[in-house]
């Protein structure tokens, strides 16, 4: 219908309606669709949801779901269960959430990872940015450069020297390809010639394992992986990745104190099936902020 047929039938309602009794009227056409919206947003979730992580247990992505889950949890009076499905750099995970229902019951903990897949998989199948729904950021962490405590360097600098003494023979590990701490080693090689071998794992927790027992000798791993590990002497941290030191570690530089212009670090957030409801994904939001 014609946008004047619309005000020529207001104007004729108007006429037969009392001014006051009309403009009610319309404030309640307003107000009806929302109303099944915000019944179904206070009766969401009537069972559990799960929150998928594409990564092993122990891996940042699972600390931080398992905490998330757990804050939820309390928020919303129903269990939010951690599903680890680890595979090809978190594409797994992600293709069990873009293939969910869109109930607001499947959410996935989004790494960094998302965001570079699309350029290694050439054959993925599930556009991520077209099949997920956004709920919010979750958390920004720096990552940590660490060794063995076998590795008889202290510094950057007797890092890359070390590195460039003994071509091809220092490997560091990785959370998979595609992650950030893939992708900050890559970096690091890139911008200072170290030629580290990337040994790739299945989650932070396998790459952290391998790494203090010396199978591998350097990793770039998030502090939220590495400081427990650190505080306990097992990994010896050299610099951290972000641009200005952490507060968890003061004393430790930062990899462009020695590096210029070097900076990584991982974020991370939540998301849903695509046309996963507004009002619940604006709860959802809310709650995890």
């Amino acid at each position: 219908m014609p946008p004047y047929a619309d005000r020529a039938n207001a104007q004729s309602i108007a006429t037969t309606l009392p001014r006051r009794q009309f403009f009610h009227l319309l404030a309640s056409c307003a107000i009806l669709p929302a109303a099944p919206r915000v019944a179904r947003a206070q009766s969401y979730p009537s069972r559990s949801v799960r929150m998928i992580v594409g990564f092993a247990a122990g891996s940042t992505s699972d600390i931080l779901a398992r905490l998330i889950g757990q804050w939820l949890s309390v928020q919303f009076g129903q269990q939010f269960v951690v599903e680890n499905r680890p595979g090809a750099g978190g594409n797994v995970g992600a293709e069990t959430m873009v293939n969910a229902p869109g109930d607001g019951y499947t959410l996935l903990l989004v790494p960094p990872a998302v965001a570079a897949n699309p350029t290694l998989y050439e054959h993925l199948s599930f556009d991520f940015i077209r099949d997920s729904t956004p709920v919010g950021g979750v958390v920004r962490v720096p990552n940590v450069v660490e060794v063995n405590p076998s590795v008889p360097v202290k510094t950057i600098p007797a890092l890359i020297a070390y590195a460039k003494a003994n071509p091809g023979k220092l490997s560091f590990a990785s959370a998979g390809i595609g992650t950030a701490s893939h992708l900050a080693g890559q970096l690091f090689n890139t911008m200072t010639g170290a030629n580290l071998q990337h040994v790739p794992y299945r989650g932070d927790g396998p790459a952290m394992a391998d790494l203090i027992a010396g199978q591998v000798q350097i990793g770039f791993a998030t502090m939220t992986a590495s400081i427990a590990y650190i505080r306990a002497d097992r990994l010896r941290p050299l610099a951290v990745c972000t641009i200005k030191r952490s507060e968890a570690l003061p004393d430790i530089p930062t990899v462009a104190e020695f590096v210029p212009g070097f900076e990584a670090s991982s974020w991370f957030g939540v998301a849903a099936p695509k046309r996963t409801p507004a009002d619940i994904v604006e709860r959802l939001n809310r709650d995890a902020r």
